[in-house]
C-alpha cells in the first residue's frame, strides 16, 4: 500500500504515536506522518504509507491552517497551557483596539523566535530535550523567517481570544501567542489549537483512527486513501515517451525529445512524471543554456 491517508489526530497523543497505531493498524511498517503536531493539540495529521513517505517532505513545506485560542494574562515556559506559569497578571483591562493592532504585527514575512520546548535541533539535539535537562539558559534561540499570510480575530471574551491563522511551514502558533502577550504587557499562552488544514488536506477529508480501524477491518479504507501525486497538485507534470522509462527507473538523464511538458519555470524546478494517466514520480527539470532535460528525483514504480 502506496498511500496518504488524512488522519484526525486527537489530544493526549504524540504524532509518533499516531504513526505506531497507524502501523498496527494496517500492519504495515513503513509509516510516515508530515510534521510534527504538539501533543495537546489535534486536528489534521496526513500520514505517509509505504513508498509515499517519499512525498511526506514535499507536504511538510505546505501552507497550514488552524483554529487558536490565546490566554492573556498567564505566561508559560513553553508557551502553552502543558507548561510552568512564569508570570501571572490578573484585573487588567485591554482596548479591543489595541489587541487588533498587536495582532497585526504578526501578518506577513515576520522574523519568529520559536519556543525552547520544541523539536528544533541545537548541534544535534533537541531543544526541548536540552530545555528539560536543566540547561535551557545555556541555548541560543535563533529567529526564522517565517510567513503569517492570514490571520483573523475570531472572538474575543475576557482574556481568551479565539483567532484563525494560515502560515507557511516552520510557524509556531505557540510563538505568536507569547508574542502579542508580551506586545500587550500582561504576557499569553496558547490555552488551545486545531489544525484545520494541511496542503490539500482539511478536517472534512480527514478520519480518527477508530475510523481507520472500522473502514480497514470492513474492506472500505479505500476511498478515503488518497494517491501520492494527490498532494503534487501545484507541480507541473511531464509526459515521458515509454521508451524512456528504463532510463527514468534507472536515474538516468532524458533530453527533452523524450518528454513533453507545457511551461517551464526555474532551475530545477520539480515535476510529476507520468507515461499516460501512470504516475511514475517526481522528476526534476534541467537547464544548460537553452537546453532541458529531465532526471528522476523519486521513483515510485
Amino acid at each position: 500500500m502506496d498511500k496518504i491517508v488524512n488522519i484526525l489526530k486527537p489530544t493526549g497523543m504524540t504524532s509518533h504515536d499516531v504513526v505506531s497505531r497507524v502501523r498496527r493498524i494496517l500492519n504495515i511498517k513503513k509509516v510516515g506522518h508530515t510534521g510534527t503536531l504538539d501533543p495537546d493539540a489535534s486536528g489534521v495529521l496526513p500520514i505517509c504509507i509505504g513508498k509515499a513517505t517519499k512525498v511526506s517532505e514535499l507536504i511538510l513545506n505546505k501552507d497550514k491552517s488552524y483554529i487558536c485560542e490565546l490566554t492573556l494574562g498567564i505566561s508559560t515556559d513553553t508557551y502553552d497551557a502543558s507548561g510552568t506559569i512564569l508570570k501571572r497578571v490578573e484585573n487588567f483591562i485591554i482596548e479591543k483596539e489595541d489587541i487588533k493592532k498587536a495582532f497585526k504585527t504578526q501578518i506577513g514575512e515576520i522574523d519568529q523566535f520559536p519556543p525552547v520546548y520544541s523539536a528544533l535541533k541545537v548541534n544535534g539535539k533537541k531543544m526541548c530535550d536540552i530545555a528539560r535537562s536543566g540547561n535551557a539558559d545555556k541555548i541560543e534561540i535563533k529567529s526564522r523567517k517565517v510567513n503569517i499570510k492570514q490571520l483573523d480575530i475570531l472572538s474575543i471574551k475576557d482574556e481568551k481570544i479565539m483567532f484563525y491563522v494560515k502560515c507557511s511551514k516552520g510557524t509556531y502558533v505557540r510563538s505568536i501567542c507569547h508574542d502579542i502577550g508580551e506586545i500587550l504587557g500582561v504576557g499569553g499562552h496558547m490555552s488551545f489549537l486545531l489544525r484545520t488544514s494541511s496542503g490539500r488536506f482539511n478536517l472534512e477529508n480527514a478520519i480518527t483512527l477508530e475510523e481507520l480501524e472500522k473502514f480497514h477491518e470492513n474492506n472500505n479504507l479505500e476511498k478515503y486513501l488518497y494517491d501520492i501525486d494527490y498532494v503534487l497538485n501545484n507541480f507541473n507534470s511531464v509526459q515521458l515517451n515509454p521508451s524512456a522509462l528504463k532510463y527514468y527507473s534507472n536515474g538516468g538523464i532524458i533530453d527533452k525529445k523524450r518528454f513533453n511538458i507545457d511551461t517551464v519555470g526555474q532551475e530545477n524546478e520539480l515535476v510529476r512524471v507520468y507515461i499516460g494517466d501512470m504516475f511514475l514520480g517526481v522528476g526534476k527539470l534541467l537547464k544548460d543554456n537553452n537546453t532541458i532535460s529531465l532526471k528522476s528525483d523519486k521513483i515510485f514504480i
